[in-house]
């Protein structure tokens, strides 16, 4: 989470962020990056918070959501973007970012601080439309296939990061 706060700080992206004592704190920390907090989460306020990103995706908003949730398991989609994805029209997209030193936090995801000069790679899925009458189990399983593709891709090729001979496509996309 904190290299993409820093990522993508001051761009007023829309985040779900809970109720509860840990997503208010985090909320907070995000809020001084320049997110936005939608109230709610996928297992409190869930209707609440997906109407909320709703409405700010409808008003030319970028939403962001921790894909996969905040009890995990870890790197296994939910499916609130998708059903996000088809209400609205907006494209899903996925992205990973591997570090090639970091403390590593013992939580449920293993959340990680970044080390002093260490090495970041970011890897962007392609976009995934959803149709408004699309199967969410199809693109639910979409999704995680490119959340897979995107964590292999990054996690595999962060020592080559900075590298002059790295093979890059623009901005890090896959390009299928």
């Amino acid at each position: 989470m904190i290299p993409a706060m820093y990522w993508c700080r001051d761009l007023q992206v829309r985040v779900m962020s809970s109720d509860s004592f840990d997503g208010e704190y985090t909320g907070r920390i995000m809020q001084k990056f320049g997110f936005v907090k939608v109230r709610g989460s996928s297992s409190k306020g869930a209707v609440r918070a997906l109407l909320g990103m709703r409405r700010e995706l409808e008003q030319g908003w970028t939403a962001a959501f921790t894909i996969d949730g905040p009890k995990g398991p870890r790197y296994v989609a939910k499916p609130g973007p998708v059903l996000l994805a088809r209400s609205t029209g907006a494209p899903m997209v996925v992205f990973h970012i591997a570090l090639d030193r970091a403390w590593v936090l013992k939580t449920w995801d293993g959340s990680m601080i970044p080390k002093p000069f260490c090495r970041a790679l970011m890897r962007v899925s392609r976009e995934i439309p959803v149709p408004p009458k699309g199967n969410d189990e199809r693109y639910l399983a979409e999704l995680q296939a490119a959340l897979d593709r995107v964590r292999t891709f990054a996690e595999e090729n962060i020592e080559k990061a900075g590298n002059a001979e790295f093979p890059r496509s623009r901005n890090n996309r896959e390009e299928h």
